[in-house]
């Protein structure tokens, strides 16, 4: 690899990791909009009020501006249930298309809409590096194909993910269309950890690779999807939530928990099951890899997360659901999953290294 294609390679991963870390904040923002009720604060996507900067005032409002933008929305939903007819979602469109809460338009709140303003600003710059790591991939392309391929990818997938989230907006904060939203945020995490870390194949090192069992990788795999389980859980809760405290006025936070049903019992009972799962996965990691070594240290880092989203969950269970600790909890859970995403693709080289060495 010449000199240049190698600075090409380090431009490429230093803008992969920036991406991440900004998928990352954007997530955190999302929490933050989603534990302040601001989902609504814009009514229409991808403008704000029909503006480039939203209002601060309902004064430089149209006096029917809520009926305006529930017809906007209503049209959109439409469309949408149109397209999940052809598709053969017919259940889904009728569900969508006899939702009454979609016609409830919210008042204009400034806080609210300058909270989603700056999600949405967000968004804007995770899909700009996105696309700054499209163009550094192409110099790559010579000495693997894919990395170009998958950038790509991920820029069709942040433009499907940003047409999900005005889809959400139309459909006035549909709990699945949430969680599917959430799902696809995931998904662009873990492409980018895979790119990030396929681009540094390219790099020769000498490092030593560890005999890693492949029951250590098939206990991570068992760990990540039931991690996942895990986060689908917490949204249907999150859901049971957001009725309860609707139905309350916001208030009583400490009465929130008691009236959940079944489903935050779920929740609760299966992170001990995820404990014990990691528990198992981290005395085998600890126990086959060296302490130095890039499982190791990434396998520390992984308890202690579990550990933490644990810990808010409890913190949230027991102190009427502070709001600033929903959006660390969802943070922690996107990070666990993108750092079993490192660890499998790490255990994975691992175990290819040693069969190619035999």
């Amino acid at each position: 690899m010449d000199q240049a294609t190698n600075r090409s390679l380090n431009s490429f991963r230093r803008v992969s990791v920036i991406t991440v870390i900004a998928v990352y904040l954007l997530i955190l923002i999302g929490g933050i909009v989603r534990s302040t009720g601001s989902g609504m604060g814009c009514p229409d996507w991808p403008k704000c009020f029909g503006s480039v900067i939203p209002p601060t005032s309902v004064d430089q409002l149209p006096e029917d501006y809520q009926e305006i933008y529930l017809q906007k929305r209503l049209a959109k939903n439409e469309r949408f249930v149109a397209t999940l007819e052809k598709l053969g979602f017919s259940e889904k469109a009728k569900e969508i298309a006899n939702d009454k809460s979609i016609l409830i338009e919210e008042e204009f709140n400034p806080v609210k809409t300058w909270i989603e303003y700056l999600n949405r600003l967000a968004g804007v710059v995770i899909g700009f590096l996105i696309m700054l790591t499209v163009w550094k991939s192409f110099p790559l392309r010579k000495y693997d194909r894919m990395i170009p391929v998958l950038s790509v990818l991920n820029l069709i997938l942040v433009v499907f993910i940003g047409w999900i989230g005005s889809i959400v907006v139309s459909t006035n904060l549909l709990h699945w269309m949430i969680t599917i939203h959430m799902l696809l945020a995931l998904l662009l995490v873990s492409l980018l950890i895979y790119v990030y870390h396929r681009s540094g194949r390219l790099i020769k090192t000498k490092g030593v690779k560890t005999h890693v069992p492949r029951r250590i990788e098939w206990v991570l795999v068992i760990g990540t999807v039931l991690m996942l389980i895990q986060i689908v859980l917490g949204t249907q809760v999150r859901e049971q939530i957001d009725i309860i405290s609707s139905s309350l006025g916001d208030m009583l936070r400490e009465d929130w928990i008691s009236r959940t049903g079944l489903e935050f019992l779920i929740h609760r009972s299966f992170s001990l099951v995820l404990l014990g799962i990691h528990v198992l996965y981290f005395f085998w990691a600890f126990k086959y890899t060296l302490r130095r070594s890039q499982v190791n240290l990434w396998s520390q880092v992984l308890m202690i997360l579990i550990i933490l989203e644990i810990a808010t969950g409890m913190g949230m269970a027991y102190f009427g659901i502070p709001p600033f600790l929903q959006p660390i909890h969802l943070l922690l859970g996107a990070m666990i999953i993108g750092i079993q995403v490192i660890l499998l693709l790490e255990i994975r080289e691992n175990i290819q290294f040693r069969l190619n060495t035999n």
